[in-house]
């Protein structure tokens, strides 16, 4: 899917939200500010979702280096989502940004996008968004082999209503809501990456190179 027709599905009507204040404990650093391509984890994330129609970062309070990373990326602090919480885990982040009062007006869906995944290709994300825009209702997951995988997106009505969720984890809470759920089937083995652990972070590098060479680049 070329980058226009990507445009034209999602703009103007999503909005973004980067999950980046968790502890990467496994990893012994942050891993949203270790390098990628020609920026940081972060950054690359940022430029990839761009041409959505707006984009805010979840950040855990007192965090410097991912606010020191923000601030090398001229990334806005009006779209800077605090969370005081991190330690409750991701779905606290993801409440703080389905609370937060400065989405602007007029969006209809929100992508969650984790801070570990900047070696998914831009095929996968564009065939997500299609597949979003065509089944607007619905909560809408990537799937390999079956399996859900991330990015999610929400439609406003179940986006909002995640915000007062008595659930203890995203995955209860998409369990608890399986009726309104549609999978997309994507071979991307990006999908069945996370990056935890250093060697995490080498198998993605690995794999974002072999999508370089054979021109399938995120």
């Amino acid at each position: 899917m070329t980058a226009r027709r990507l445009e034209r599905l999602a703009h103007p009507r999503f909005g973004v939200v980067i999950l980046a204040a968790g502890a990467s404990s496994r990893m012994g650093k942050s891993k949203l500010v270790l390098p990628w391509r020609k920026t940081s984890v972060l950054g690359h994330l940022i430029e990839q979702w761009q041409q959505e129609h707006q984009i805010a970062v979840v950040h855990a309070a007192g965090d410097q280096a991912i606010g020191a990373e923000l601030d090398r990326l001229n990334f806005p602090r009006t779209n800077r989502i605090m969370n005081t919480q991190p330690e409750r885990g991701m779905l606290s982040s993801i409440q703080c940004a389905a609370a937060w009062a400065g989405w602007n007006r007029g969006l209809t869906h929100w992508a969650i996008v984790l801070g570990d995944q900047p070696h998914l290709r831009r095929e996968t994300l564009g065939k997500l968004i299609e597949f979003a825009a065509s089944h607007p209702d619905k909560i809408c997951q990537p799937s390999r082999g079956g399996r859900p995988r991330h990015p999610v997106v929400f439609p406003k009505v179940i986006f909002e209503r995640l915000k007062e969720s008595r659930d203890e984890t995203l995955n209860q809470f998409l369990q608890n809501n399986a009726s309104s759920v549609a999978l997309r089937e994507l071979d991307d083995p990006g999908l069945d990456l996370d990056l935890d652990t250093p060697a995490d972070y080498q198998e993605a590098l690995r794999h974002f190179r072999g999508d370089l060479e054979s021109g399938g680049a995120p």
